[in-house]
């Protein structure tokens, strides 16, 4: 049997209800040479059923014989699959253009360097579109992207800066790279990467090879109960944090491996403003509510203390944590509070010209947040420029 060029990936667990609209959004592209995995991780619900209505040969049902929770079912999902390109595609998400699958197949086919492509999404909230999802968006214009400039971007907001359900993935990047992680421990701590595996995933081929970006958003992404984005903010945000320090420290590892100092940097930086963040408390907010991540420094001495980096590198880190905790309580109106972390910065690192300046201007008030702000907006514009 010929292989097909793209293979769908469908995990679906207790999404049976959603099944049938995604199905129908891959059947109704307008590149016909793929195939449909439902990968159904013993489902309680009637997956089954709903998956043998669909009379299209392309669409494969795979019923696990017990569960095998999302990673492994993700890993086995492509392991299966046959196609050169892999799109892992959850039951409760769909295309929303009929010619993505073109657009984005012509791109890998013609950029052998491009190692996947991913676009914009709309959120769907009971059956309706809403609006495109801030985070998800890169830019205006279909570019490719150097993998460098996505990895300091997704630094840069602080988090996964690509939706998974718009990714579009060379295999090769899977067999060559790697699958989902499992069984991680990070800092001596177990760590579920069902919250940050598509975010490691991605930066960790961003090392390695560049990214198509397409500005159209093509896909929706549905916020529901069932989701495990909602299980996961609602009852177990300690997941969230672990995974995303684990997801900075090891691919900081992976840069330093590779020679790419300049990401290895940019991902030290990232990780005080991590910690900085849920130091002060991050919120992780999902279908109207907010979730609160909290973490004290006996948490951050206890993860930096069993990590790789060197004194010298975690000196620096502590050091920064400060500064960016001072900057947190600074945009906040907290002027005392700021000005105690930027004083335990200096304590920690001496001779930090910017601190030294930001202390300055702090004890100018109101001018001084003035004269900050303009400076702020005049570096943004020159970043731009």
């Amino acid at each position: 049997m010929q292989k097909p060029l793209v293979s769908f990936v469908i995990p679906c667990y207790r999404l049976a209800a959603f099944l049938p609209e995604c199905i129908a959004s891959i059947l109704s592209q307008t590149f016909e040479d793929f195939e449909i995995l439902i990968m159904d991780d013993c489902s309680p619900d009637n997956t089954e059923e709903v998956a043998k209505t669909f009379t299209d040969s392309r669409v494969i049902h795979v019923r696990n014989e017990q569960n095998l929770g999302a990673l492994r079912n993700y890993n086995k999902g492509i392991l299966l699959s046959r196609g050169k390109y892999v799109w892992l595609l959850s039951a409760d998400d769909l295309l929303r253009q009929p010619y993505i699958l073109q657009r984005f197949v012509e791109t890998l086919e013609n950029h052998p360097e491009v190692g996947f492509a991913f676009c914009p999404g709309i959120s769907l909230k009971g059956g309706k579109e809403g609006e495109v999802i801030d985070y998800s968006t890169y830019g205006d214009i279909d570019t490719i992207v150097r993998g460098e400039e996505i990895i300091k971007h997704s630094l840069k907001v602080k988090g996964n800066a690509i939706l998974a359900a718009s990714v579009l993935v060379r295999r090769d990047c899977y067999e060559k790279i790697s699958l989902y992680p499992i069984d991680v421990v990070w800092a001596g701590i177990p760590v579920d990467f069902i919250w940050g595996g598509d975010w490691y995933l991605w930066l960790l081929f961003s090392l390695n090879c560049h990214a198509a970006y397409f500005a159209e958003p093509m896909v929706c992404y549905r916020e529901h109960e069932l989701s495990m984005t909602n299980a996961i903010t609602r009852e177990r945000i300690d997941i969230c944090w672990h995974s995303e320090l684990a997801v900075i420290t090891m691919i900081s590892q992976a840069a330093k491996e590779k020679g790419a100092l300049t990401v290895y940097r940019a991902c030290l930086g990232a990780l005080a403003e991590f910690y900085a963040k849920h130091c002060a408390s991050k919120p992780y907010e999902w279908m109207g509510q907010t979730s609160w991540s909290t973490i004290d420094f006996e948490q951050v001495e206890s993860t930096l203390e069993r990590s790789s980096y060197t004194d010298q590198e975690k000196a620096w880190i502590r050091s920064r944590i400060m500064v960016a905790l001072a900057d947190l309580y600074y945009s906040k109106g907290d002027s005392v509070s700021a000005r105690s972390y930027y004083l335990k910065g200096l304590k920690l690192k001496p001779f930090m010209l910017p601190v030294f300046f930001k202390l300055i201007v702090l004890s100018f008030g109101g001018p001084g947040r003035r004269l900050r702000g303009f400076l702020r907006s005049a570096r943004n514009q020159l970043m731009r420029g």
